[in-house]
């Protein structure tokens, strides 16, 4: 019984069918949230407070991360 337990997340794993090939759908999160902070890249750029947000080399993959969770969150949850 405990067993069936540890075992009962393994039952089907979130995947798209994209050209006839199953896509993890993280993978499908992490390139909409990549696209999407270059989204808000442009946006900063154009109202010029890049240089506002701290070291970059942190901001950004911290804004993937918190895209691909809130995607995740909203879409497949």
């Amino acid at each position: 019984m405990a067993v069936m337990i540890l075992l009962s997340g393994c039952g089907r794993a979130p995947s798209f069918d994209i050209i006839g090939s199953f896509f993890p759908v993280w993978m499908v999160c992490v390139a909409i949230a990549v696209v999407l902070a270059f989204v808000v890249r442009y946006f900063l750029l154009r109202a010029k407070l890049e240089q506002e947000v701290g070291p970059l080399a942190l901001f950004y993959p911290s804004v993937v991360i918190l895209f691909t969770s809130l995607l995740w969150l909203t879409f497949f949850r």
